[in-house]
């Protein structure tokens, strides 16, 4: 156990998101998404919503600043279709833990499947809200003063 590290994070978990730079992405993936067939790095974190641990991953994480929408959404298929709820939540997690307003952009399924593919890690969650997954691109940690 580590002080002050959520035990929602395996240390695989850790060791990928510290290997990450700069630009890297990481796809935190519903129960419904292709994780295994997909990924060039999967990790498991099975039986956790996607919620709980973005909120862990975010005290750790830094967005990336340099562009417009450090996260990106699974488009719903029928496009007239609301916005999924749990969106919302990842706004709201994401605005807190960077004290801004992050941009999320919604793109469609197989643009989103391609993406993941070139992710630099895929974690296959618990999560079933539908379109719950999510891309996130690691920014950078400014030098303290």
């Amino acid at each position: 156990m580590l002080k002050n590290v959520s035990p929602l994070l395996s240390p695989e978990l850790l060791k990928t998101l510290a290997e990450m730079g700069h630009g890297d992405e990481i796809v935190l993936a519903d129960a419904n998404f292709p994780a295994a067939s997909h990924a060039s790095r999967l990790v498991r974190a099975d039986g956790h919503s996607i919620p709980v641990l973005l909120a862990a991953i975010l005290e750790l994480f830094p967005l990336d600043t340099f562009v417009e929408s450090p996260a990106l959404v699974m488009q719903p298929v029928d496009e007239t279709a609301e916005e999924p709820p749990v969106w919302r939540t990842y706004r709201q997690a994401m605005d807190e833990a960077e004290g801004r307003q992050v941009g999320v952009e919604a793109i469609e399924r197989f643009a989103f499947y391609q993406r993941a593919r070139a992710a630099y890690a895929i974690v296959a969650t618990g999560e079933t809200a539908l379109y719950g997954n999510l891309i996130l691109k690691k920014g950078v940690i400014e030098p303290s003063s």
